[in-house]
């Protein structure tokens, strides 16, 4: 039986992120799905410089999969007003931005959605390092940290 060679490295990495998850909080699952989003997009950039299509295509997938399926997702729409429904607008936007640049091989619409990814994970750090106050209610059902609920 053939076993790839980076098969040991890549079945400790995935043990290592298997544990992130298992003891991260809400905010810190947001934070590695912004991280895991953005891996995806730069494996995708290297992928389309190589020209392995299939490759990128799968890396693309994958971006939009965790920006669309868990980013956008995340959100609260009900409780979360103006700041939830620009974040849904832009989840979505990007999505269809990273759609673009699979189909015409365009790395620049790359770069803008990870620029973007960027600036919404940076604002999201800093939350997690300035926890809101108990009570406050900016928006996500779904990554309450104690009492206090965010939006991602």
């Amino acid at each position: 039986m053939y076993t790839p060679p980076n098969s040991g490295a890549s079945a400790y990495a995935k043990v290592g992120m298997e544990s992130n998850v298992i003891g991260a909080s809400s905010h810190e699952l947001i934070t590695l799905l912004f991280q895991g989003a953005r891996r995806a997009i730069s494996l995708a950039r290297i992928h389309m410089q190589r020209k392995d299509y299939p490759a990128k295509g799968k890396a693309v997938g994958h971006a939009i999969n965790i920006i669309g399926g868990g980013l956008q997702q995340a959100l609260n729409l009900e409780k979360g007003g103006d700041l939830a429904a620009r974040l849904n607008a832009l989840y979505g936007y990007m999505t269809r931005r990273l759609l673009e640049a699979s189909l015409k091989n365009d790395e620049g619409m790359l770069t803008e959605v990870d620029g973007l990814l960027a600036t919404i994970e940076d604002g999201w750090v800093a939350i997690g390092n300035n926890p809101v106050a108990p009570g406050a209610n900016l928006g996500s059902g779904a990554t309450q940290q104690k009492s206090a609920s965010v939006t991602a």
